[in-house]
């Protein structure tokens, strides 16, 4: 319940991010071939931030 009110830390937010641009990628590969490149790659530099933050 005091998890309802707890502010997100930016490693959650990359995340989650990371998470949504997955799933688009997901999305348009089977559709766009170059959005869907493009999504991969916003994923990657979100992973990037990611990794930079855990060390």
């Amino acid at each position: 319940m005091f998890n309802l009110f707890r502010k997100k830390t930016p490693i959650e937010k990359l995340q989650n991010e990371y998470k949504k641009l997955m799933s688009e990628w997901h999305e348009l590969s089977s559709t766009d071939r170059k959005a869907s490149d493009q999504k991969y790659s916003q994923a990657q530099e979100v992973l990037c931030k990611i990794e930079k933050l855990n060390n």
